[in-house]
C-alpha cells in the first residue's frame, strides 16, 4: 500500500524530467519566427535601458519586426515595446536623441523612426496621428532635389544599419504615403520620377526599387520592375539566398529584402510578368525563405550582413535580424 502511495507521484516527475506532458505530447519546440521574436524581445529594450538613447537597430529595425509580431498575432511581452513607442510618438525629440556612434545621421534616423513609428500604428500600439504627421514633416524635409534621399555621399551599397540611397527611398516614401497628406503629394511625385528612371545596378538596390514602386503598373514602373526582377532572378545563389551584387556570396539582409520585394509581387503576380510566372515566384520565394532558416543561429538571431563581409557588428547584427525576422514573418502564410 504504501509503495502504491508512492508510485504515481514518482511516474509523474519522471515524466516530468523527460519534458512529457501528462497528456502524453512533449513541449511543443518554439518556431523559426517565434525564436526571433522572443530573441527580439529581449533585445529591442536593452539599448535604451543600457545607453540612455534610442538607437536605429533596436528601436528601429529590429522594433519594426515586433510590430509586424504583434499585428500578426504572435506573443511580444508589453514591455519589450512599451519604452520605444513612448519614444517615436515623440518626433521633436529624435533630432537630440544623444549618444554617438559610428551609423549617427540625422536624416536616417528620421526615416527608421518614422517607420517604426508607422509600424507601431499599424500594430494598434500607437494611434497618436499628429505624431506620424510630424514625423512625416521631418522626413520630407531631407529629401534631395533629384526626389530621392541620400544618405552617403560615397554611393556605397546599403547595409542593414545604413540602408543606403535606394532602400532609405522606399522607407521615406512608405511613411509619406501612410500620412495621406496634399502637401506631400510633390515629394511623392520627384521621387516616382527618380524611381523610374534611376540606372540600377545591383541586387539589392532593385529589391528595394521593387517595393517603392509598390503596385504602380504604368509602362515605365513596368519596364523599370522588369529590369529589376531580372537581376533577382539573375542573382539568386543555389542555396536560395542573394547578396548585394549579383556575384555576391548570399547574405541574410540581402535575402530578406528581395523576399519582401517578391512578397509584394505575389500579391499581384502578373506584375512580375514575364520574368517570373506565379508558380516562379512562389519557389523563389519558397527557397529564399529556406536560406534564411538554414542560417538562423540557436538563440533565433542571425549573423550580422556587413560591408565588407565577416565584420562584427552589434548594430548590423541587430538590425540583420529585424530585417530576417520581417522578412519570415511576411513570408509565412505562403509557406508550402
Amino acid at each position: 500500500m504504501t509503495s502504491a502511495r508512492f508510485a504515481l507521484p514518482l511516474l509523474l516527475t519522471v515524466l516530468t524530467c523527460l519534458g512529457v506532458s501528462l497528456a502524453g505530447a512533449p513541449p511543443e519546440e518554439p518556431t523559426p519566427e517565434e525564436k526571433a521574436v522572443q530573441f527580439l524581445a529581449r533585445e529591442v529594450p536593452r539599448w535604451p535601458a543600457e545607453h540612455g538613447c534610442y538607437s536605429c537597430h533596436n528601436n528601429g529595425d529590429a522594433a519594426r519586426a515586433l510590430y509586424l509580431a504583434v499585428t500578426k498575432n504572435y506573443q511580444v511581452p508589453t514591455e519589450a515595446l512599451r519604452s520605444t513607442t513612448d519614444w517615436l510618438v515623440r518626433p521633436a525629440e529624435w533630432d537630440d536623441n544623444g549618444g554617438n556612434g559610428v551609423f549617427d545621421d540625422r536624416t536616417l534616423a528620421r526615416i527608421q523612426f518614422a517607420s517604426a513609428l508607422l509600424s507601431s500604428r499599424e500594430a494598434g500600439l500607437s494611434e497618436d496621428s499628429d505624431a506620424l504627421h510630424r514625423a512625416s514633416n521631418l522626413v520630407a524635409e531631407d529629401q534631395s532635389p533629384d526626389g530621392s534621399w541620400s544618405l552617403d555621399a560615397s554611393g556605397s551599397i546599403g547595409s542593414p544599419a545604413t540602408y543606403g540611397r535606394f532602400l532609405a527611398t522606399w522607407a521615406a516614401r512608405r511613411v509619406l504615403q501612410a500620412a495621406a497628406s496634399d502637401r506631400f503629394e510633390p515629394a511623392l511625385a520627384r521621387s516616382d520620377r527618380w524611381l523610374r528612371e534611376v540606372e540600377v545596378k545591383t541586387v539589392l538596390d532593385a529589391a528595394a526599387v521593387i517595393l517603392a514602386l509598390d503596385h504602380q503598373a504604368d509602362t515605365e514602373a513596368a519596364e523599370q520592375r522588369r529590369h529589376c526582377l531580372e537581376l533577382l532572378v539573375s542573382g539568386q545563389a543555389p542555396s536560395g539566398g542573394w547578396g548585394a551584387y549579383l556575384s555576391s556570396a548570399p547574405e541574410p539582409f540581402d535575402t530578406a529584402v528581395v523576399l519582401l520585394a517578391l512578397t509584394l509581387l505575389s500579391e499581384e503576380p502578373k506584375l512580375a510578368e514575364p520574368v517570373l510566372s506565379e508558380a516562379g515566384l512562389k519557389e523563389a520565394i519558397r527557397t529564399g525563405r529556406a536560406f534564411l532558416l538554414q542560417r538562423q543561429l540557436p538563440d533565433g538571431s542571425w549573423p550580422e550582413t556587413t560591408r565588407p563581409a565577416g565584420q562584427m557588428s552589434y548594430a548590423q547584427y541587430i538590425s540583420t535580424t529585424g530585417w530576417a525576422t520581417i522578412a519570415l514573418l511576411a513570408t509565412k502564410e505562403g509557406e508550402s
